[in-house]
């Protein structure tokens, strides 16, 4: 393969990723793939230690922007763009933010780069030992890649699940908010929300689903499941934060979420991350 053939192939890559796209050009070892990689004069920019984008031609690599999808990616072999960043991809995020989260089985390093935050978290537990086809991880073209990124179903599952990831409550209901029945597999919202096995979770997702049964297509076959293993005693929807208590889901929902008070007053930044 041919130098410009990798990084047209390749907008950002490891350093395995070269070694093996150039080893018919003796790049097969490290140092073999550092001499090759010296020689390119401008066309790769170094992210950090092992990850790099190719530069366009034309572009210089002092103000060449590297789309940070692309490199979220990268971060690890299975380098998930997830929550809130996983809205912002699929278009449906209320504010596009500059603070990527990506889910991994590995350990991620946290990365700052070119305005950008980059940090890794652990992908739930509860999904070990469940297939890799049943984990609401999706690969998308994108650009003259592909990212890695949740689907809209486990998305929505995941901000309910960790709110803090999705950028707070009033963040989470108005990007959610925009979803139709077009955007979202029901039936796999409800799939993998069981799948968590969190009870709190679990009725989070119910009372969002029964707020939008219209907009999302809901019927009683998908709540029921969920009704079943709503938690006996009541939970706060957001910690600490008074409401009303919501059955049967055992929820007790802020005023500002019930009445949607955002709507009459300007925007908080109270959810920034």
């Amino acid at each position: 393969m041919r130098p410009s053939s990798f990084f047209a192939a390749h907008p950002v890559f490891t350093h395995i990723d070269y070694r093996k796209g150039m080893a018919a050009l003796r790049a097969r070892t490290a140092r073999g793939a550092d001499r090759l990689m010296a020689r390119e004069n401008g066309a790769v920019l170094r992210v950090r230690t092992g990850l790099y984008a190719a530069v366009p031609e034309g572009s210089r690599t002092g103000t060449f922007a590297v789309d940070p999808f692309l490199l979220a990616t990268k971060l690890a072999p299975d380098a998930t763009v997830a929550y809130h960043a996983a809205l912002q991809f699929h278009g449906k995020a209320h504010r596009a933010w500059s603070h990527f989260t990506v889910v991994s089985r590995n350990r991620i390093r946290p990365l700052s780069f070119q305005g950008q935050d980059f940090v890794g978290v652990r992908a739930p537990k509860a999904l070990d030992r469940v297939p890799s086809s049943h984990r609401g991880v999706a690969l998308a073209p994108y650009a003259t890649g592909t990212v890695r990124v949740t689907t809209l179903a486990r998305t929505l599952v995941d901000v309910l699940d960790v709110p803090a990831l999705g950028g707070g409550w009033e963040e989470i209901w108005r990007s959610l908010d925009g979803l139709g029945i077009v955007d979202v597999d029901v039936d796999a919202v409800v799939a993998y929300a069981l799948r968590l096995g969190s009870g709190v979770t679990i009725a989070r997702v119910g009372y969002f689903l029964e707020q939008h049964r219209a907009a999302l297509g809901v019927e009683e076959r998908h709540l029921r499941p969920l009704g079943r293993r709503v938690p006996r005693r009541f939970h706060f929807l957001s910690k600490g934060e008074a409401g009303q208590l919501v059955k049967p889901w055992n929820l007790v929902v802020p005023e500002r979420l019930l009445s949607q008070t955002w709507k009459a007053s300007p925007p908080s930044n109270d959810d920034d991350p």
